[in-house]
């Protein structure tokens, strides 16, 4: 059973300027870790891009990036009701 909450990514990632990652990956590698180990489920609703970059204090351009890769991967899907981590067979 998920915890009260559960479905929206509420985690806190903190950007390691001096890693030589780019943030937009570090980004979309929390987000898939969250994927892989079902912290985010399937049919969960991911935060907005405005959101996310509001809390890891980045651009817009870096959170999109990095939920584009995602799109790109197959993990991820949006429609006019948000962005949803994608259910098997969707």
């Amino acid at each position: 059973m998920k915890p009260h909450g559960a479905g929206i990514y509420r985690g806190s990632v903190s950007i390691d300027h001096g890693s030589g990652v780019a943030p937009w990956r570090q980004i979309y590698a929390a987000l898939r870790e969250r994927i892989d180990s079902g912290d985010l489920a399937p049919g969960d609703r991911v935060p907005s891009i405005t959101s996310l970059a509001q809390e890891w204090q980045v651009a817009l351009t870096t959170v999109r990036k990095a939920m584009d890769l995602l799109k790109d991967d197959g993990l991820v899907i949006t429609s006019p009701m948000g962005t949803f981590v994608k259910r098997p067979g969707a």
